[in-house]
This record gives C-alpha cells, sequence and structure tokens, in this order.
C-alpha cells in the first residue's frame, strides 16, 4: 500500500508538474491564444457549429501550447574599439627631469618651453609653459644652436656665461627625446617631437682652472728670480771671481740667501697642498689657546727683539678651548705675529688679545701699529702670492703664500679671518671661532 501510495503522489507530481508548464506555456503564447480565441467567436457569430468550432479551438490551442519554443539565435556582441590616442610622454619626462640637480628645459618643434625643472626655476626664473624660450634666454647663440638641432634632429653643445644675479658659466646640451614610442599628434596629423636642453655648470671648474693657472704662473715668476741669481754668482764664481776671497764671501752668502728663500717657497707650496687635501676634514682635538699663545710668543721673541718690537699678550682667567689642529694654529698665529712684528714693527707693539665671552665666540686679535693697509688691497690680502708692497715682502723674506696657508687652515676649522685696517693707524687680524 505504501508503494502504491507512493506511486499514486508521483503520477499526481508529474501531473501538476506538467499542469504547470502548460500554464506557463499559455502565458508564454498569450498572444496568439487571444487571437485563436478571437477567430472563434467570430466563426460562432456568423452561424457555425458551435461543437466544431470548439472543438477546432480546442485541438489550435493544444498545438500551440505543445508545440516547441523556436530557438533564437545568440546575440551577437558587436565590439567597438576605441581609438587608442597617441602615446604622451611629457608627463614621464617631467617626472624624470624633477629629480635633476642641474637645471633642464623640455622644448617643443617651434621653440616654446612645455617644461622646465626645479633646478631650472632655480636659476632662470619661472617660465610659463608655452612661453617661447627667448623669453629667458636672449643669447643668439643658444637660439641658433636650438634651432640647428630642431633642423637638423642632431645634439648640439655649446658654452654660455650668465653675468646676473652672479656670474655662471654653463655647458649647454640640447638632444631630441626618443622614448621609442609613437608620439601624440598634433592637430595637423604630424607626431610632435620633444627636445631636451639642459645645463652644467662649470663656473667651479673655471675657477679652478685660472686658479691652476695663476698658481703656476706666480709659482713659476718667484723662482725664476732667485735661480736667475744662483746662476749669476756660480757663474761669476766660476769665472771673473774664480780666485777672489772676498767676492766667494759675499756671493755665497747671497746664494745662501736665494737658496733659503726657495726652499721656504716649496715648504709654504707643500704646506698649502696638504691643506688643500684635508680641507673637508674638520679637526676634532679640544686645544686649550692659552698655553698655545703662550708658545708662539715665546717662538717669536728672538724675532721681535732684532725688530724692536715687544709682544703683549692679554690673556682671560681660565681655559679657552677649542677644537683645531695644535700645530696647524701654531702655525696660524706665528704667521699672523710675525707678520703684525715685521710689517707693524714702526709702532714698537704687537697687542694678541683672547676673547671668551659667555655669549660671544672665541676670538684671537694680533694688532700692531704699524702703517695700516689701504682699503683696497684688503680683500685681497690672502689670495696666493698677493703683496700690497713686493720689494717690501721681499725684503722681509716673504713668500706671498703666509695668509693664503691662514685662510685654508681657517677654513678647515671652520673659522673666521677677519681684517681691519687703516692706513697711519694699523692693522687688526681677528681669527674667530
Amino acid at each position: 500500500m505504501k508503494a502504491a501510495g507512493l506511486s499514486v503522489e508521483s503520477v499526481l507530481e508529474k501531473w501538476r508538474r506538467g499542469l504547470g508548464r502548460l500554464v506557463a506555456r499559455a502565458r508564454q503564447e498569450r498572444p496568439l491564444l487571444l487571437l485563436l480565441t478571437l477567430l472563434a467567436m467570430i466563426a460562432f457569430l456568423i452561424g457555425m457549429d458551435w461543437v466544431g468550432v470548439l472543438v477546432g479551438w480546442l485541438l489550435l490551442v493544444l498545438v500551440v501550447v505543445g508545440r516547441k519554443p523556436a530557438a533564437l539565435p545568440p546575440p551577437v556582441l558587436e565590439v567597438v574599439e576605441k581609438e587608442q590616442p597617441g602615446f604622451q610622454p611629457l608627463p614621464q619626462v617631467a617626472a624624470t627631469l624633477g629629480a635633476l640637480d642641474i637645471p633642464a628645459f623640455v622644448l617643443g618643434e617651434d621653440v616654446t618651453v612645455l617644461y622646465q625643472n626645479k633646478a631650472a626655476e632655480r636659476a632662470f626664473g619661472i617660465l610659463s609653459p608655452g612661453s617661447h624660450l627667448s623669453a629667458r634666454l636672449r643669447s643668439p647663440g643658444i637660439l641658433d644652436m636650438v634651432r640647428e638641432t630642431i633642423a637638423t634632429d642632431e645634439p648640439n653643445q655649446i658654452e654660455h656665461s650668465e653675468r646676473l644675479p652672479s656670474e655662471r658659466v654653463y655647458t649647454l646640451r640640447i638632444a631630441p627625446i626618443d622614448l621609442g614610442k609613437p608620439m601624440q599628434q598634433s592637430s595637423e596629423g604630424v607626431a610632435q617631437k620633444l627636445y631636451l636642453l639642459s645645463f652644467r655648470d662649470i663656473s667651479e671648474l673655471r675657477r679652478i682652472d685660472r686658479m691652476r693657472s695663476d698658481f703656476v704662473a706666480n709659482a713659476s715668476h718667484e723662482l725664476r728670480t732667485p735661480l736667475a741669481s744662483l746662476r749669476g754668482f756660480i757663474e761669476t764664481l766660476q769665472g771673473p771671481a774664480r780666485s777672489d776671497p772676498a767676492a766667494h764671501e759675499r756671493f755665497l752668502a747671497i746664494m745662501f740667501d736665494q737658496a733659503t728663500r726657495m726652499s721656504r717657497l716649496v715648504d709654504d707650496l707643500m704646506s698649502l697642498s696638504r691643506l688643500e687635501l684635508k680641507s673637508h676634514i674638520a679637526p676634532d682635538q679640544t686645544i686649550d689657546l692659552k698655553p698655545l699663545i703662550g708658545h708662539v710668543r715665546d717662538a717669536l721673541v728672538p724675532l721681535a727683539d732684532d725688530l724692536g718690537v715687544e709682544i703683549r699678550t692679554h690673556l682671560p682667567e681660565g681655559k679657552v678651548e677649542v677644537l683645531g689642529d695644535r700645530d696647524e694654529l701654531v702655525q696660524v698665529f706665528e704667521n699672523l705675529i710675525e707678520n703684525a712684528c715685521k710689517y707693524g714693527q714702526e709702532g714698537k707693539f704687537v697687542d694678541v688679545y683672547l676673547r671668551n665671552g659667555a655669549s660671544d665666540p672665541v676670538e684671537v686679535t694680533v694688532v700692531d701699529q704699524g702703517p695700516g693697509i689701504p682699503a683696497e688691497h684688503v680683500p685681497r690680502l690672502t689670495e696666493r702670492f698677493y703683496r700690497v708692497s713686493v720689494a717690501d715682502s721681499r725684503s722681509k723674506k716673504g713668500t706671498g703664500l703666509g695668509l693664503a696657508i691662514v685662510k685654508h687652515i681657517l677654513t678647515r676649522h671652520r673659522a673666521r679671518l677677519i681684517v681691519k685696517s687703516e692706513v697711519g693707524k694699523g692693522s687688526q687680524f681677528t681669527v674667530r671661532f
């Protein structure tokens, strides 16, 4: 019975499903069924047998409901290809140039500025995009170089000097930018090309070149005189004065002085060379300036006595300590005090002051009462081989390198040399740490 019951339920379930499919099919074919019903009513109204009309209507309904729906073709997806824009390199180029520390411009084929990096803004000011390059760089040489590169598509390079706000020398290079991709076309349908104009600052190289050439010229000039004197005296001793003992005595003394002068010059040049090699390394030793200045004074007392000058020191209580190299600081103060004794000996006194205020930097000041230095010479005193009076310097056995050495030592010590002088009232040299 249970099995039979399950069988009856299964049959009823199938009938329900079939009826549901018929109802669903009828709903899908509703317009056609309505049309058949309308035709049947018309046939009945015109007098046809109602039994035949009903049977025909039922048959047509069963045919419509029972037929399989026509398979619809799958929808065709229309793929619309979007027009790909041309490659735009300017954002990538700008992002790259923005990280450089040299001035750089991106130019179009009409010599307009499309982009400038921060370094170019600092060096030449801000140019709005689309401005012509000549709005800032008016040099005909630069503009001709840019036009030639645009016409030939070949890199070019020239050297250019800027006078304001300060004198700078640049190497300018322009080259087409080739990124290996087709670039965005202009309104005329022609691909736009970009050009990179870069500036390399060679001012420091030019200054070093001038310094080197000046140094070689001055050094050779300084050595030429003692070498010529030695050669002349040697020839004299080998010739006319061969048998003159008095001439031997006099000439040998002069030759010794000239050789000593060359030795001092070579020693000073070597000192400068050594200082330049380590100028970027600040000393880290703690030095007490009080005993150091006392040592320098004691070492120069014999020279001061020969010149008739008294060295007076004015030192505070307690220690006065700075970071420095003892030997180099001894060389600085020996040079300054010795110069004060030699060139300010007319005043008879050289005063050395050591100051160490609570909120002030440590200062050592060397004051003489000599003739003073004209104002136009003061800014150049620390140049190599620069002398206010060449004859006076040579008569006092100076090499012209003493204050240059002082400047290099103080630069390494992160200190300053301050010079104040007035003609007829002496000079004052201050080292400020």
